[in-house]
Parts: structure tokens; sequence; C-alpha cells
């Protein structure tokens, strides 16, 4: 309770300094009350979604997702008016010590110049405002496909050309539009690859969460196939269960779904894929991730019947698995499969130039190719999102890969 009270002290008196900059640049009074209608609702909205709504606790259920979402955006908008104000503040602080010192009668905080600042603040903090509320009702939903191609010396000449596409992170119970879910199925189906590979993370906690949306993406096709891992989320582990066993029969029915809906679910283990005579592996482990998250993924076991010399592709979910244990194992992991960062769901790509977002303070390889060692690894960006319920820089992403045999000259 006292968090709470303290929470509503801060965001009341933020909104408070905010209204003055409002009623600088503005002389009309019904901004002043649509603003405050606003901030009082977003804030009432949150409390309620948080701790009396339909699911208390951890589970991220698309109202408490839009509560959070909505504060986010708003609470962006004030404290980037707020720091343009404060250092206004502290210079008519300053001057007026000066003034006190040395007696002078200057003006130095012009009405004129307040005025401007506020108007500066706002006016910025309205991008990042305008962004938020964007990456909300459609960026989460803006589909991108990536296109690579990977070339390897020892890529068996059956393979050469062969394309894989790979989803993540699907998060199935925070989807709200089937018309972009059933473009999106589309859009895979368009790629007509050789196999499609999801690499974990298909609900945010339930196996209900996917049926709604099981029948389409069991429209997914693949000539070799679909395959798939589970992620950190599959397990149920951030949601309270009356009992053991109901939480294993969950994610028992997760698995079981998953075969329903035609993917070759793989836990900590392999499948050969052949092609005119030549076949690689396809590893599967569980989720492994570093930190607190779960460490169910078994590399050993995965492999145990595998030769070194095999042209291997790896399945797992969480890319901090890569860097700790994949690209020093002995057996050389040509490609790695990851998601899980999502991206943050925030941050700037511009291709050739720029590529950032704050997840980059976390993980190391966060979105993209990165090769090291000899080997590759692909951090998918996420097909769905959580948490903030939108993307903003950071498009949902499915991923093309083409194999390629490198001519050596």
């Amino acid at each position: 309770m006292l968090r709470w009270i303290l929470f509503v002290i801060i965001y009341i008196g933020l909104s408070i300094y905010v209204l003055q900059a409002l009623k600088t640049v503005v002389k009309q009074p019904w901004p002043y009350y649509l603003y405050i209608s606003i901030a009082a609702f977003v804030l009432v909205n949150f409390i309620y979604q948080f701790t009396a709504g339909e699911e208390v606790g951890r589970v991220l259920s698309r109202p408490k997702s839009y509560a959070f979402g909505f504060l986010l955006t708003i609470l962006t908008f004030k404290v980037i008016t707020i720091v343009f104000l404060f250092s206004e503040d502290i210079f008519r602080i300053l001057t007026g010590v000066y003034q006190k010192i040395f007696g002078t009668a200057r003006e130095f905080s012009l009405p004129q110049r307040r005025r401007f600042l506020s108007l500066m603040a706002m006016g910025i903090a309205a991008i990042p405002f305008g962004a938020l509320l964007y990456g909300m009702f459609k960026g989460k939903y803006n589909f991108k496909v990536l296109k690579y191609e990977l070339e390897f010396e020892d890529l068996p000449d059956g393979f050469n050309g062969y394309q894989i596409t790979q989803i993540s992170d699907v998060h199935s119970g925070s989807f709200d539009n089937r018309k972009k879910i059933e473009y999106a199925i589309n859009l895979i189906n368009e790629q007509q690859s050789d196999a499609i590979l999801f690499t974990g993370d298909m609900v945010n906690n339930k196996t209900e969460e996917m049926l709604p949306w099981a029948d389409l993406f069991s429209t997914l096709k693949a000539k070799d196939g679909k395959f798939s891992v589970l992620g950190n989320h599959d397990y149920g582990d951030y949601i309270p269960w009356e009992t053991e066993e109901l939480k294993r029969q969950n994610l028992q029915d997760l698995k079981d779904l998953q075969k329903e809906m035609g993917f070759d679910l793989l836990l900590n283990e392999h499948r050969y894929l052949e092609k005119n005579g030549d076949k690689i592996a396809l590893i599967g482990v569980e989720n492994w991730g570093k930190g607190g998250f779960k460490k169910a993924g078994d590399l050993k076991k995965a492999t145990s019947n595998i030769n070194t010399n095999d042209f291997k592709i790896l399945m797992s979910h969480d890319p901090s698995h890569w860097a700790e244990e994949v690209i020093s194992d002995e057996k050389h992991f040509h490609l790695t499969l990851s998601g899980h960062t999502h991206g943050m769901q925030f941050g700037i790509e511009i291709p050739g130039w720029i590529k950032w977002s704050p997840v980059k303070w976390r993980y190391k390889h966060w979105a993209g190719i990165y090769k090291e060692m000899g080997q590759y690894i692909n951090v998918n960006r996420g097909f769905g999102f959580l948490g903030y319920p939108g993307r903003v820089g950071i498009w949902p992403e499915i991923t093309v890969i083409t194999l390629r045999k490198r001519q050596l000259t």
C-alpha cells in the first residue's frame, strides 16, 4: 500500500508540474481539463488493473498491458517536459541568487523565454508520446520479412540454396487482432521455405492463450516440416498455480497442442533433414538462459548421437546460451537460431547506419546476425509482444535465411 501511495504522490506531482507548462502555452481552459481528465483516467485505470482487475498478480492480461502502455506513454511525455522546465527553474534560482548577492536589477527570467521553453519541451515530448501510441495501435503488427544469405564452406552440396523461415516469441496471450495475425501467417507461407523453425515462447503463461490462434498456426506450411523448441514463458513459471500438477499439466497441454498444430517439438533432441542425398542435423534444446532464467537445455543430450563433422543448426530460445555454452562447444554449431530479447520492442534501426535499443545493455547479441569463432547466430526480434502492448522502431520479424555453399577459389 505504501508503494502505491508514493507512486500516486509522484504521479500527481509530475502532472501538476506539466500543467504549469500547459498554462504557459495556452490560454483557453479546456486543454487543462482535457489533460487532467486523461492523466486521471490513466492513473485510475492502471491502479485498478493491477490491484482489483480481472487477473491480478503477474498475469499480463490485455487490459493490464494496455494500462501499462498508456501509463508509460503519458509518463514519458511528463518526464521529457519536466527535464526542460526543471532546467529553467534552476536557471531562475541561480539568477535570483545572483541578484541577491550583487544587487542587480537586471531581469533574467523573461516570461517569453518560459513560454518558449514550455512550448519546445512539449513539442519534443510529443514525439515519443505519439510514437508510443503508434506502437500500441499499429507498430505491434508492422511485420517485416528480413532476408539473409549465409555462406559455409562445409555446407553439404544438397543444401545449397536451402531456405529456412524462423519465427520466435509468438506470445499469443497478447494478440488482439485476428486479421493482422492472418496476414502474418500468410506472409510466412508466401516465403515457401523448406523448413519453418519456431524458437520458443508460444504463450505468455498458459496453454489456453494459444487456443484461439491454433487453427491459424496450423496452416503454416513448409516442404520439410515445421519444428519448435520451448522458451522461458512456455513453462508457466511466472504465475502462481494452485498445485504443481496443474502446472505440469499446462506444459503437457502445450506440448500436445504444438503437435496438433503440426510442429515437431524438439526437447533436447535432434532430427536429420535430408536433401538430394545429403543431410544436416537440426538440434533443439529446451530453454537455457543466463542469470535467473530456466536452464533446462541440455546440449550434450541433444547432440549425443550426432557426428562432430555434421553440419548443424541449433534452435535455442535465449541468445545468452550461445555466448555461454554453444560457441565454445567442440561440436561446432554452424548456425544458432534464438529469440527472447524482442529487441525490447523499442529502439532505432536504420540499415547500414544505426541499430540501437536499451536491451543492448542486457544482451550482447540482441537482434540480427552475429558471427564469432566461425559460427553464426540469428536473434529474431520476435513475432508478438509482451508487457508494453506495442513496438516502436523494433518491428515484429519474420526471418528468412538461405544457406549457401561457399565456393573455394
